[in-house]
């Protein structure tokens, strides 16, 4: 364990970062496997409702930095083409 008070508060800060992106990250792969599992049921209007909100979820983990940009991208254009190859 750290002695020096600002090593103790960075042991705690990181923890709380730490916490917050798993958090996040948890509710991005739920929004992605309600996604996959709309495409599997063939509800076109249930998959269609479930990627709007995927997307939106994604976008804003995003803008927090927990993905990459480009890591969020590739998980919403994987999930649009997934929903638009449904007939």
């Amino acid at each position: 364990m750290a002695n020096i008070k600002s090593a103790k508060k960075r042991i705690l800060v990181a923890q709380t970062k730490a916490d917050r992106n798993k958090a996040i990250r948890s509710s991005v792969k739920t929004a992605m496997k309600k996604v996959f599992a709309a495409v599997e049921t063939g509800d076109k209007a249930v998959a269609s409702a479930a990627l709007a909100n995927a997307t939106k979820i994604i976008e804003a983990a995003a803008s927090k930095g927990v993905y990459h940009k480009n890591n969020a991208s590739r998980k919403v254009s994987r999930l649009a083409i997934a929903v638009n190859k449904m007939a």
